[in-house]
């Protein structure tokens, strides 16, 4: 997830470089509040990178092979936020030097700690610093940069800092996290659905709301050939954590529907308040904390494209 969140609140520079992600893992949470407090969601960004950990690993093993054959000495994790993704990274490719990029410098200590040495890190606030990022052999960014108001002038900067051969890899939209039966017996039925409804509203809010941005239609292939590369494949990993859950996963649930509440209050009727209340009740056993039909299903999806140039 990331920290790169001008103006609103998403999932890391995960950031823009935290999103969301920060995310890929990266957790977004969109909201029309003014500034956002990302080193304040640090522990929520690490819940749910942690996760969609599995994802992230077999998305990363599947850039290994993109990359057979071009020597991977550097890589970027743009929009890094607490550092879950740039571990991940470090673990698939162990020869390289994996530098987390955000621009929040809470999230990027916690990125430090978290790793014990084998993550840098770079503080970077973006769009101004893309040039500040030097050059490497892959590039990830996670739920970022839909934070940056242009977003086709972020991937052309990300473009221009890979080496030839190298490799950009953006993980962006995928498929909204499902985690309620469609009727659980609170409210009317269909409450997800409702909510990512108004979530999309937010996020449509929270992208006009960005300086300087412009639209695009997130045709992430084709906006990666207009910054200038080849476009190498697009596929898409599945997080499934069936019910019943275990504690960590119930505690992010449980902060994400609170943040939920308070975004999106106004886009949601009393019914659907009144559900979600009940689903926050730490006490009682149709809340979040102790139904036995709680799981956990998302998909990351992950474009990548490739600079002129090296092997592939």
């Amino acid at each position: 997830m990331t920290g790169y969140a001008p103006t609103h609140q998403h999932h890391h520079a995960h950031t823009p470089a935290h999103t969301p992600a920060h995310t890929p893992a990266h957790a977004h949470h969109h909201g029309q509040d003014a500034e956002f407090d990302w080193d304040a969601l640090a522990g929520h960004l690490e819940r749910e990178a942690e996760l969609q950990a599995p994802a992230v690993t077999g998305a990363a093993r599947w850039l290994g092979g993109l990359l057979d054959g071009t020597p991977v000495h550097r890589v970027l994790d743009v929009g890094s936020g607490p550092g879950v993704i740039a571990g991940l990274l470090a673990d698939a490719f162990p020869a390289a030097e994996v530098v987390a990029v955000d621009r929040s410098a809470a999230l990027l200590e916690r990125a430090r700690t978290r790793s014990a040495g084998r993550v840098g890190t770079h503080r970077a606030d973006l769009p101004e610093d893309f040039g500040t990022l030097g050059r490497a052999d892959l590039v990830w960014s996670g739920n970022a940069i839909h934070h940056l108001g242009d977003q086709q002038a972020a991937l052309t900067a990300l473009a221009a800092t890979l080496r030839p051969g190298g490799l950009l890899a953006v993980a962006e939209r995928g498929l909204p996290a499902r985690y309620l039966p469609r009727d659980l017996g609170l409210g009317r039925p269909g409450l997800q659905a409702r909510l990512d409804a108004a979530h999309e509203d937010s996020f449509t809010a929270m992208r006009e709301s960005v300086p300087g941005t412009v639209a695009v239609v997130e045709d992430w292939p084709a906006m990666l050939a207009a910054a200038g590369l080849v476009p190498a494949g697009t596929r898409t990993f599945l997080v499934d954590r069936p019910a019943p859950l275990d504690t960590p996963a119930r505690a992010f649930l449980h902060a994400q529907l609170a943040r939920r509440r308070d975004q999106l209050a106004g886009l949601l009727d009393d019914t659907d308040r009144a559900a979600l209340d009940a689903l926050l009740d730490r006490d009682a056993p149709t809340g979040i904390l102790s139904r036995p039909d709680a799981f956990y299903l998302t998909a990351l999806t992950v474009h990548t494209a490739r600079a002129a140039g090296g092997r592939g």
